[in-house]
């Protein structure tokens, strides 16, 4: 199948598409030939890439605000009369935080963007997705499954769109809409060169980040990209999957504590 026609016709709604990951996957999708709504806050980047790239267009929208998520989803159909796929891509990784350096409040500000919005989307759009038969792919994260130090609400709100995706797998199922997830490992996007420079040596935290993956490098937003338009256009027989996107960070044994134990000791 040509590179163009594998979602040929398709609508494509991809929040916080204006750069990084999500700008990955609307490339993508545009390449597969689809038509695709960028949602992001981010006007500039969102107007950049809409005018960078035909057969798509920017919607602007803050998806922690359901009005806005409901005029996303009205004015889409309203424009191209069906919608095919909604990809749940806009989220947020804070700076590295010890627990007791984190808030309840900034918690609640995350768990809206991460996964309140992720839901309020879903189930604003699940009406048209129905009469196409459509999917949806939500973007956890690798941490959601495996952890991650200094960062316990990020992991706790990606382990959760982990979930809520076989939650509703399960409840949508009936009404052939697959809900799927891709969960990747390090990016290089510009969230990961923020968060980097915000460590005291970037360049070591580059290194670290890089020399995780056996592939012994980070993954690139096209590759994010690709897993996407697969998941929509060819995998038909999957619902409720989380897709890695890892490089393989996950495999293998290794050291993970702090200090120097020895063999069979206990701590005191």
């Amino acid at each position: 199948m040509a590179t163009g026609s594998r979602y040929a016709g398709k609508v494509v709604v991809v929040t916080g598409g204006g750069r990084g990951i999500g700008a990955g996957i609307v490339r993508a999708f545009v390449e597969s030939g689809a038509q695709v709504v960028i949602c992001d806050k981010d006007e500039p980047c969102g107007r950049a890439l809409e005018r960078e790239l035909p057969g798509t267009v920017f919607i602007p929208g803050d998806v922690t605000r359901e009005d806005d998520m409901g005029a996303l989803i009205s004015e889409t159909v309203r424009r191209f009369g069906r919608l095919d796929c909604v990809v749940n891509n806009a989220g947020h990784h804070p700076p590295a935080q010890r627990p007791e350096e984190t808030s309840a409040q900034g918690f609640r500000q995350l768990l809206e963007l991460n996964l309140l919005g992720t839901y309020s989307l879903t189930k604003l759009a699940l009406p048209h997705l129905r009469r196409s038969q459509g999917n949806v792919i939500n973007i956890s994260s690798l941490v959601g499954a495996i952890g991650q130090s200094q960062a316990a609400p990020y992991v706790a709100t990606k382990g959760a769109v982990t979930a809520l995706t076989k939650a509703l797998a399960l409840d949508e199922s009936q009404y052939g809409v697959r809900v799927n997830c891709i969960s990747p490992g390090n990016i290089w996007t510009p969230l990961w060169k923020e968060l980097a420079a915000s460590t005291p040596d970037p360049a070591a935290a580059v290194r670290e980040g890089t020399l995780a993956q056996p592939l012994g490098r980070m993954g690139q937003p096209a590759e994010v990209g690709a897993a996407a338009v697969f998941l929509a256009a060819e995998a038909s027989f999957c619902t409720g999957i989380e897709l890695f996107v890892t490089g393989g960070a996950e495999l293998g044994y290794g050291s993970k504590a702090s200090r120097e134990a020895l063999p069979g000791t206990i701590p005191s």
